[in-house]
């Protein structure tokens, strides 16, 4: 073979054996950097570069707050047993979590109707959710398995409504972490719907009020509501 032809292929491999170091140093950047932001997205609720301490979410060990992009909601995922749930695993501490989870999973609280024309014949509402044990579903993102009976449900729902009525809070504020329905990360915001979206008894005791208004307690299969317009 002559020279120049040897000396070309060897240059050949060189800059080949060049490319795919470069590559791959490249390769190994971009997985780092992966890795990174979904510790952060996970981890420090999409905060990066601030270090949460995991012990304060209330889980316990191997469980997390992960995000379902699909439904717009936290979930709770254990890396280990690759289980993931709705529910909090049992063990929650209640307390930690509900201060977690008002901190780094709730939307902002101020309602905008994004300044467009309110659908025809819907209206748009929040609420707050305080469910019991014989709730068609007792359980949700705060609690795991729900014991208190209705009238302990209803008890708290009056402290609520009175702190509400008195001004020390709003109904969307305390929703956050006090309400044991998915919007309570959206300060209980439901959006808007129509009728026959809704149960029955809520559906009559939010069209009967005006904008700004608070309903009194209202019961439905799902549990007891405070209602607002």
């Amino acid at each position: 073979m002559p020279n120049g032809v040897g000396l070309l292929s060897g240059d050949l491999v060189r800059r080949a054996q060049d490319l795919l170091a470069f590559v791959g140093a490249k390769l190994s950047f971009l997985m780092d950097a992966c890795s990174t932001y979904e510790t952060n997205f996970y981890i420090n609720a999409g905060t990066p570069g601030e270090a949460k301490d995991l012990s304060s979410t209330g889980l316990p060990p191997s469980w997390e707050v992960r995000h379902s992009n699909s439904k717009n909601l936290p979930y709770y995922f254990n890396p280990s047993t690759k289980e993931s749930r709705w529910e909090p695993p049992t063990g929650t501490d209640t307390e930690a979590l509900k201060s977690y989870m008002a901190e780094n999973h709730s939307a902002p609280s101020a309602r905008s109707d994004g300044g467009g024309a309110q659908p025809e014949g819907k209206i748009r509402a929040s609420h707050l959710l305080v469910k019991h044990k014989d709730s068609r579903r007792p359980s949700s993102w705060r609690e795991a398995n729900i014991t208190r009976s209705k009238e302990e449900a209803i008890t708290m729902l009056e402290g609520h409504e009175a702190r509400i009525r008195s001004g020390e809070t709003t109904l969307g504020d305390l929703a956050v972490s006090e309400s044991d329905c998915g919007s309570a990360r959206k300060g209980g915001d439901l959006g808007f719907f129509g009728r026959g979206d809704m149960q029955k008894e809520f559906e009559e005791a939010a069209f009967a009020l005006k904008p700004g208004e608070m309903s009194g307690i209202v019961e439905t299969a799902s549990g007891v509501h405070l209602i607002e317009r």
